[in-house]
């Protein structure tokens, strides 16, 4: 078996971002349009649906298990199986890198007494535990033989499910959303209790399809329900996209962008809150901190260039920002005084270790960080020199390299830039978009 060799990709030093910019559909809302719709019995229309390769896993997967899916030139239209009727298949279900699908589908086919399937993916998919699922859906009736107890591959044993009140023992929106999307076909309802909020669009997707959905203060609880329906879905921009160009233009002197039609759901904007504390300039209309609504709200964010200074992350703060805490530590590189993230040992778990990649490849660039067990501390030191960094496979260290080379001195050199399209196919492009003047 042959193997490429991983793309090399250089960013230079910009004297300033211009322009305005949509940025790609939302990734996570992307995953749960195409699976409820795939557990909904009449057609459902899926516009602006994010076609990267994470969640052209999904795509598969729900074909995979008897769902249809007709690809049209400006939407999707898939026609759903049922909540009760997914297909067992004598394959295994290859998730790829999807980790929200990975977590998520159980959720679906666990509800089907008598059948089982196997979830599989590729190797950084392989290093991901699922035993934060297999605990809740075990206590329901399920049954999962993981890897080592903990790892994939899995196969998933399916059965008449009982309610549960479950604690969760970490904040996290894929194992609240396997749960969830399980015990609306229990008799008595399911109860999640959540030790911080986390990402609730799982709870807005349920609510949209006729689910009976309650939640108050740190409990979610969802109802009986025979059938799901939806209708046409429009998945808005991604926030978790939009953040490296948000970065990008607090960073690099000169700059001022126009971001459109962004997801601006409380539980996705961390970053920005994070980001505006350390004195960036970002001017937008954010949805009010414990809102609810079924529909996901949108604006546009303006964003400028201004100086940083450093701050401190709490662990109640961590899981609205979970996935552009490495752009924290970059904002951190260019900050006066220390920038401190704690309680983000879930890091460790992602495509990569993020805690280590992340401190290992600013400090190669010339920052000043220490990585701690749950986090890390970054001295700001004015900046980054450049260099080169390996992206480890991890589609939101290359982008993160791409923008570090953008502010920095030097320019940086990004070894495996290509892992990207994971989640953003056309980032290189779109940066060279806001790059010209």
């Amino acid at each position: 078996m042959t193997t490429s060799s991983p793309t090399i990709a250089r960013f230079d030093p910009h004297p300033g971002l211009r322009g305005t910019l949509r940025v790609p559909a939302d990734k996570s809302i992307s995953h749960r349009a195409a699976l409820f719709a795939a557990m909904t019995p009449e057609p459902v229309r899926v516009r602006n649906y994010l076609h990267a390769a994470d969640t052209n896993s999904t795509l598969a997967a729900i074909e995979a298990v008897g769902a249809r899916v007709e690809r049209r030139a400006d939407e999707l239209v898939i026609r759903g199986a049922g909540l009760r009727n997914a297909h067992e298949t004598a394959q295994p279900i290859d998730v790829g890198n999807a980790g929200t699908l990975m977590r998520l589908l159980p959720g679906w086919l666990a509800s089907h007494p008598g059948q089982s399937w196997t979830l599989d993916g590729d190797s950084s998919i392989r290093r991901r535990p699922v035993d934060r699922i297999a605990e809740p859906l075990r206590r329901m009736g399920a049954r999962i033989e993981a890897t080592d107890e903990r790892f994939p591959p899995f196969r998933l044993h399916g059965a008449d499910l009982q309610g549960i009140e479950y604690v969760l023992p970490v904040a996290s929106a894929q194992v609240k959303s396997c749960v969830l999307i399980a015990g609306m076909t229990t008799a008595a309802g399911t109860t999640v209790i959540e030790p911080a909020p986390s990402r609730d669009h799982t709870e807005r997707m349920l609510a949209r399809a006729g689910a009976p959905v309650e939640r108050e203060a740190d409990r979610v609880t969802v109802r009986h329900v025979d059938e799901l329906g939806l209708d046409a879905i429009d998945v808005p921009g991604d926030l978790s996209s939009a953040a490296f160009f948000v970065a990008a233009a607090v960073l690099v002197p000169g700059s001022r962008i126009v971001l459109q039609d962004v997801n601006v759901n409380w539980t996705r904007t961390g970053f920005l809150r994070i980001a505006e504390r350390m004195g960036a300039i970002v001017v937008g209309e954010l949805e009010p901190h414990g809102s609810f609504s079924p529909v996901e709200p949108v604006t546009e964010l303006d964003v400028a260039h201004g100086p940083l200074r450093g701050t401190t992350v709490a662990a109640a703060e961590v899981p609205l920002a979970i996935d552009e805490l490495p752009l924290v530590a970059l904002l951190g590189c260019f900050a006066e005084g220390e920038t401190v993230v704690r309680g983000a040992g879930e890091l460790r778990l992602k495509e990569s270790d993020r805690i280590a990649t992340v401190v290992d490849g600013l400090n190669a660039l010339g920052g000043s960080l220490e990585a701690t067990d749950d986090g890390f501390v970054v001295h700001g030191t004015g900046g980054l020199c450049g260099g080169r960094i390996s992206s480890h496979g991890d589609h939101r260290l290359a982008m993160l390299g791409a923008v570090a080379g953008l502010a920095s001195r030097e320019g940086v050199e990004v070894e495996g830039m290509d892992a990207a399209a994971v989640s953003y196919p056309g980032f290189e492009r779109d940066i060279a978009a806001l790059s010209r003047r």
